[in-house]
């Protein structure tokens, strides 16, 4: 192809937006990107074919708007799926507030401004036992603000180096804590640290920091200073004590399960339970065991609480109306002793028998040839590091790469799992309802 004969930008957008489905804006954009590039390319002697690389921006793009997939993998909370699936009550909570004005930031008993989620912070703050809190748009965000408002400016932060986590995205703990302004004094090993490792520095330090390695774990010649070993050494040094604990266990006993806490949550530590102890800031996820949506909850000592309220970068981590909205209504549900009804812990609980049942059901539905056998479902989201439930699941026997594929070109996506060159499909990350759509997938 020579220059002459590349195509104009608006009839190869035209084109574009036809075969994709495309805006036509986003079409002129793609086009002009593939015309520049294509005309780059023939400079350089190189082989061009604009329709492909038209076709191929414009898939990619395409494939990326937002839809619903089903999540078969039996990870429970998916971070690249979006987490905890919200119960019924927050999202129509969330519809409720996104759909009409609301009362964000307005007092209705005064007619005047108000706090920003002020009914949410005294729910927080009531059902983990705490004096306040404080809800901001995630955890990173929270451990960020507590640093900077807590420990107070150029402040130097002491945390074991066998908790210099990395989360999501190739963020890490060091990077965050730089961010808000603070030094990191690393303590201890990676594999062993000990409470004499932080008597060493107590009186270097303005803060003690522990971080719940909540996406990993180690194991072996290993030892760590426990959540009550901080909070009492932090008392002792008359230093302000940040836990970090993560997943968001409201409640290391979960009165919610009958039955009580599974195996599975043995070593994951309780937002409750941490607070007791005396964390002067506790911290957790809304959207990892929780169940709720995208927040980072700071609940702890009043004081601690307000000098997060009040500095500067908490306006810039702020909830808006419908994301409070869904937060209050999961809050409530654990005031409500409902907790149980939350789609991650109904997931979580669900008993082998009836997970087997649905298999046979999907099983008998459908021409592939499905068999059923033992898998282990996953918390998922950095959650639970090492922790499986166990329980049946689908595989399904063919070309393993192309099963998969199929599944996600269906009319509504499914994502599977493959392992020991199969397709597995785990119902217990999908919603009774939509085992339909599992089955109208297998049909494809």
């Amino acid at each position: 192809m020579e220059l002459r004969d590349l195509p104009a930008v608006d009839a190869l957008a035209v084109d574009v937006a036809r075969t994709h489905d495309l805006p036509e804006v986003l079409a002129v954009a793609i086009a002009r990107e593939v015309v520049d590039e294509a005309r780059d390319r023939i400079r350089s002697g190189r082989r061009v074919d604009v329709a492909e690389m038209a076709s191929e921006r414009a898939g990619a793009v395409a494939w990326s708007r937002p839809r619903r997939v089903v999540n078969a993998t039996g990870v429970l909370l998916h971070t690249n799926l979006g987490r905890a699936p919200l119960p019924e009550e927050a999202v129509t909570a969330w519809e409720a507030a996104a759909e009409a004005y609301g009362n964000v930031e307005f007092d209705l008993a005064t007619g005047r401004r108000g706090g920003r989620g002020r009914f949410v912070d005294e729910l927080a703050a009531a059902v983990s036992g705490a004096d306040a809190a404080l809800v901001v748009n995630n955890n990173a965000g929270a451990l960020a603000l507590a640093v900077a408002a807590v420990a107070g400016p150029a402040a130097r932060v002491a945390v074991s180096r066998g908790e210099l986590i990395e989360i999501g995205g190739s963020f890490r703990l060091p990077a965050v804590i730089s961010a808000a302004g603070a030094t990191l004094v690393e303590v201890g090993t990676t594999n062993r640290t000990r409470r004499s490792d932080f008597a060493a520095v107590a009186s270097d330090v303005d803060m003690f920091l522990k971080v719940h390695p909540s996406n990993y774990r180690v194991t072996g010649f290993a030892q760590d200073v426990t959540w009550a070993e901080m909070a009492e050494l932090a008392a002792e040094a008359g230093k302000p004590f940040v836990a970090d604990v993560g997943s968001g266990l409201l409640d290391a006993r979960t009165p919610w399960l009958e039955g009580g806490p599974p195996a599975w949550l043995a070593t994951e530590p309780g937002v409750r339970q941490t607070v007791q102890l005396g964390a002067d800031v506790t911290l957790f996820s809304g959207d990892k065991l929780l169940g709720g949506p995208q927040a980072g909850v700071a609940v702890g000592r009043r004081a601690a609480i307000e000098a997060m309220r009040s500095h500067p970068l908490a306006r810039a981590m702020r909830c808006d109306g419908p994301r409070l909205a869904a937060l209050g209504a999961v809050l409530e549900m654990y005031a409500g002793g409902r907790a149980a009804k939350i789609p991650f812990w109904e997931m979580a609980s669900l008993p082998e028998g009836v997970l087997r049942r649905r298999g046979e059901a999907v099983a008998g539905a459908v021409r592939a040839e499905v068999e059923i056998v033992d898998g282990v479902s996953l918390p998922g989201a950095g959650s639970v590091p090492g922790a499986g439930i166990p329980g049946p699941v689908l595989k399904v026997v063919g070309p393993a790469r192309r099963v998969w594929r199929r599944l996600l070109d269906a009319d509504v996506p499914v994502v599977s799992s493959i392992r020991d060159d199969a397709v597995h499909l785990d119902l217990r990350s999908v919603a009774p309802a939509d085992d339909a759509l599992v089955v109208a997938a297998l049909g494809e």
